[in-house]
């Protein structure tokens, strides 16, 4: 015979107990949930400023962001 799954240390569970603890710990894992797609209403990253790139003339771009 098989070891048991589970083994009850102390207490007397009712059958109903123990299948209850038996469904939460053998119950498939879920899966992640994919977010949904915001909409271009709720979209900050247009409001983000771009990197800046050091380099000759940088600071003009600056001033033009």
């Amino acid at each position: 015979m098989s070891e048991p799954v589970l083994r009850v240390i102390s207490g007397d569970p009712s059958p109903e107990e123990l299948a209850a603890v038996l469904a939460v710990v053998l119950r498939p894992q879920a899966t992640a949930v994919e977010p949904e797609p915001t909409s271009q209403w709720n979209d900050r990253s247009h409001a983000l400023r771009t990197p800046l790139t050091p380099g000759p003339h940088a600071w003009r771009a600056s001033a033009r962001s």
